[in-house]
């Protein structure tokens, strides 16, 4: 099929101009340049303004509009031709088409948006990525969360990004709007500007926070740009120095540009983030989130910052402000990095797709995440060479270098040769899983950005760090992260550390994402600035993993996503020496989640299951127990909890109480 025989779907036409739809404009025009566009016909529903085209034919039809034209009327219009829809939507009964998704914000920041939007996108984007010949998106960090919300691989996605070519098209001397507004408002002083709608993910709540401190600085906000109803609304608490300008026009977006002294771009989530290189192309520093596509975008352009950390971006202004020379050696490497991202690389690239849909193009590089700061807690009790083996192997092999290592023990002994490890920082204190996380945890330096705890006895991957921080910059609402167990050994005998080491040389990394799930404490991972006061209960003095679950629970009662990714993982050797008597477990299993009941960290239905299956394991193997596990204990366990909760007592501690029987050198 010859690329010369193929429609656009123009609905974008019809619609206000946002990120996305200036997107499909600014393609549009490219492509109608190209003379591998002639005889492409623009569709467009019949109530559409004439658009300027050059080459393309125009073809208007159609007796609907919006959503209903393109859905019934557009299929019939573009007959047999094959179909390019740029604006994240196209008709779901066509199969014969290329589809753009610019990211996978409905799925991964579903409150930003409107429930009728959400409805809309949660059953078509699915049915368009089984149906379609080719996705295409607008980043790497937009392509890896679409494949991690939508039923396809990373690899079928194609990136092609938006340019900057428009921005140098503006002439801030036709601006009528900014210059009346800012000189009403009496808005004369520097300013540091923000561009986008009140969406809850543009994170324009953090510049209204610091505004007192901008203030102080002699510093204005303004901040442009307005909704479509697409998004749910947040609401921004008015500052005196702040000014809402609301929609400009985009000569006086070049207006707004050319004169602030920075753009602010404290985005929780972008599948591209086009205001960065349209300030980088007209001159203007820039101050961006650390997340997502910004950082692919920046490059080293940009100075960046947590979107959750309002410190950072106060001293970045203020050392913007203190330099001059800063000033222009970001404007100097910003005008170098938006030359990769060009409307007609992006144009050529889609007519490559049209004429051959499994072609694989040339992109910009995707970016490893910059400046992480991560911690790492190893929580260890009579076990020191384990401990030792496994964090000396961490240390050794992970390709992301933690900030911190934290060994958390009752006795510095505990630690065994590590004491004096230059990279290892020892803390002792109270006995108990809970206990000594919480004490590690306020050994963790301020500006950490995640948490990982990992058992003593776990062989990570050498790449679980990595894969960690950039799941967390990649989607913005997770706040508990877990790796896949290639091999438990906890189920069985036990796993040796060279066999574990082995296991994960040869282990691969899988795309399968599971949302919700609850951490398993042997290799998890927490955003720091998430956790705040929150800390393990130490009244569950056993049974790590409900400890883990209700950790997690109390973080995601506050909004946060909980989930599992196969990309990172490890084995877990289940060492069985230093483990707890099968009584002291077995009555763990029964209190523990009627305790997290009580607290709302575990719901009813899961209580009963997890209770049923841990007591029907255990009575129905007490007769022939597996040689690594104290059945009978669990089982005297199990029904000294039930006895005990039918007295109404629901003391998880009371684990740690019961004698231990002879047997306990035995396994759990």
């Amino acid at each position: 099929m010859s690329a010369r025989e193929f429609a656009i779907n123009g609905r974008f036409l019809t619609q206000d101009v946002t990120g996305v739809q200036r997107y499909a404009r600014n393609v549009l025009g490219a492509m109608d340049k190209f003379t591998g566009a002639d005889g492409a016909t623009l569709i467009v529903p019949t109530k559409t303004g004439e658009p300027s085209l050059q080459r393309m034919k125009l073809e208007k039809g159609g007796q609907l509009s919006g959503h209903a034209w393109e859905q019934i009327e557009l299929p019939w219009l573009s007959n047999n031709r094959r179909l390019l829809n740029l604006c994240n939507t196209a008709p779901a009964v066509k199969a014969d088409q290329i589809v753009c998704i610019h990211d996978a914000n409905i799925f991964a920041a579903p409150q930003s948006y409107s429930r009728s939007f959400r409805a809309l996108y949660h059953n078509l984007q699915p049915l368009l990525v089984r149906r379609s010949l080719r996705i295409a998106s607008v980043s790497h960090a937009a392509a890896r969360q679409i494949a991690r919300h939508l039923p396809i691989r990373l690899s079928d996605i194609a990136v092609l990004p938006n340019g900057h070519e428009h921005a140098l098209s503006w002439n801030p001397d036709l601006a009528d709007l900014a210059p009346k507004v800012l000189s009403s408002s009496g808005a004369v002083r520097p300013f540091v500007l923000a561009l986008g709608s009140r969406a809850r993910h543009k994170n324009l709540s953090l510049l209204i926070a610091i505004a007192p401190e901008l203030d102080d600085m002699n510093l204005d906000v303004v901040i442009a740009g307005g909704g479509d109803g697409v998004f749910a609304e947040q609401e921004l608490q008015r500052r005196p120095n702040v000014h809402f300008l609301g929609r400009v026009s985009d000569h006086d977006l070049a207006y707004l540009l050319d004169q602030a002294l920075c753009l602010a771009f404290p985005s929780l989530t972008e599948g591209f983030g086009l205001p960065i290189v349209e300030a980088m192309a007209r001159s203007c520093p820039v101050i961006s989130s650390h997340c997502a596509s910004m950082p692919e975008v920046c490059g080293e352009a940009a100075l960046t910052a947590s979107p959750f950390e309002p410190r950072e971006w106060i001293k970045a202004i203020r050392t913007l402000v203190a330099s001059v020379h800063l000033r222009s050696d970001l404007v100097g490497r910003g005008h170098e990095q938006v030359q990769q991202f060009s409307w007609e690389k992006a144009a050529s690239g889609y007519i490559e797709l049209l004429d051959n849909p499994k072609t694989e193009l040339r992109s910009h590089k995707s970016v490893d995440p910059s400046g992480p700061h991560a911690s790492v807690v190893f929580a260890t009790r009579g076990r020191p060479e384990i401990v030792a083996a496994s964090v000396r192997h961490f240390l050794s092999t992970q390709t992301l270098k933690p900030d911190a290592v934290i060994v958390s023990c009752v006795d510095a002994s505990d630690a065994g040769d590590l004491v004096g490890h230059p990279g290892v920082t020892i803390v002792t204190g109270p006995p108990g899983l809970a206990a000594q996380r919480n004490t590690a945890l306020k050994h963790v330096a301020s500006r950490t950005e995640i948490v990982a705890f990992f058992d003593d006895d776990f062989i990570a991957d050498k790449n679980w760090l990595a894969t960690a921080i950039q799941t967390f910059r990649d989607e913005s609402q997770i706040v508990g992260f877990t790796g896949h167990i290639l091999a438990d050994g906890i189920k069985g005998p036990g796993i040796s550390f060279q066999d574990a080491v082995d296991l994960v040389e040869v282990g691969q990394a899988d795309a399968k994402w599971s949302e919700p799930f609850s951490p398993y404490g042997c290799n998890m991972a927490f955003r720091f600035s998430a956790i705040g006061n929150v800390s393990f209960d130490e009244r569950l003095v056993l049974y790590g993993w409900l400890e883990d679950r209700d950790f997690a629970a109390a973080l995601a009662k506050q909004g946060g996503r909980l989930v599992k990714s196969a990309l990172a993982f490890g084995v877990h050797m289940g060492v069985k020496s230093g483990r707890v008597s099968g009584e002291r477990l077995g009555y763990s299993q029964v209190i523990n989640p009627l305790y997290m009941l009580t607290k709302g960290t575990m719901s009813l239905p899961n209580v009963v299951d997890h209770i049923f299956r841990n007591t029907a394991s255990n009575f129905s193997r007490a007769v022939w127990p597996e040689p690594f596990i104290d059945r009978r204990g669990r089982a005297r366990g199990n029904l000294m909890a039930a006895l005990d909760a039918l007295r109404g007592k629901l003391e998880p501690e009371r684990a740690a109480a019961i004698a231990m029987p002879k047997s306990a050198s035995r396994t759990s």
